[in-house]
């Protein structure tokens, strides 16, 4: 098989897969990712040769293990490898692999005062409003990009984010210390409009969000390694440490698995905080 007729196949077989992918509804992203793994997929296959070979699929996976890539990106790169057999090949026999192990590291939280801090030190108005709805309600950072007036409920205290994370709405809670800001941002905007829009009028991206979080964490001289999700995660555990009920908090976050809400139950361990060093 010639060289140009194996890309010609590879370039059909990505857009099949991306068809697919878009009648699933994957997200933008993850369809992006997917496409991106098949594609180095179908480059490391070389010859054009896709029977299904469990082999090949091991061997393309611990290059990326060897190049110390994270768990996660590992068990992405299966599941894009898994959808392509299955769903674009039509291929019935499974490939028998255990995920890599994901890394158990615990979330960055931000004290109250290192918040306050953060806010403090954003300058421009519209900034500040959106690093503290990230915080008072734990939205992620595409959430806060993505809210649109008719989302808010200002007189009731609530947000409603919708379809958010695997497609899932969720209602969360909204600080009753931003009801005046919201009021005033979104006087003379329609129901359809974004709460947060660009100089140009568009929708700010969550790069230009993040760079803005980096700056006010640098300018309040905070040296933890967070970033705007850092907000969500200290949501979580400072709910959590005013007795809040794991499971409205679960809830709150959108966990389809408490199992993933119960990590800030271990930042916040009490038994631990009440042990000393023996250190005098």
């Amino acid at each position: 098989m010639s060289t140009f007729v194996i890309y010609e196949l590879m370039d059909k077989l990505l857009l099949k897969t991306d068809r697919l992918l878009k009648l699933r509804n994957y997200s933008s992203k993850t369809r992006e990712s997917y496409l991106s793994y098949i594609n180095q997929y179908l480059d490391f296959v070389k010859e054009g040769n896709l029977n299904h070979n469990q082999k090949t699929v091991e061997d393309f996976l611990l290059i990326k293990q060897n190049n110390k890539l994270s768990p996660q990106t590992i068990n992405l790169a299966l599941n894009a490898i898994k959808f392509f057999y299955s769903e674009v090949l039509l291929n019935a026999e499974k490939i028998n692999l255990r995920f890599a192990k994901r890394n158990k590291k615990l979330p960055i939280i931000l004290s109250r005062t290192e918040i306050n801090r953060i806010i403090k030190a954003t300058d421009n108005p519209k900034y500040r409003l959106m690093i503290s709805l990230g915080y008072g309600c734990g939205l992620r950072i595409s959430e806060v990009i993505n809210l649109k007036v008719s989302d808010l409920d200002i007189d009731n205290l609530v947000i409603h984010i919708k379809n958010a994370k695997n497609k899932k709405d969720r209602i969360t809670v909204l600080p009753e210390k931003l009801q005046n800001d919201l009021r005033n941002l979104i006087a003379g905007k329609s129901a359809k409009d974004y709460l947060f829009s660009s100089n140009r009028g568009g929708k700010l991206t969550t790069a230009a969000l993040q760079k803005v979080f980096r700056k006010s964490l640098k300018k309040a001289k905070i040296t933890k390694p967070a970033t705007f999700h850092s907000l969500r995660h200290s949501f979580a555990t400072h709910l959590l440490e005013n007795g809040v009920d794991i499971r409205y908090v679960q809830k709150l976050l959108g966990h389809k698995n408490i199992r993933t809400t119960q990590i800030y139950a271990q930042v916040i361990n009490p038994q631990l905080r009440n042990i000393k060093s023996p250190l005098e």
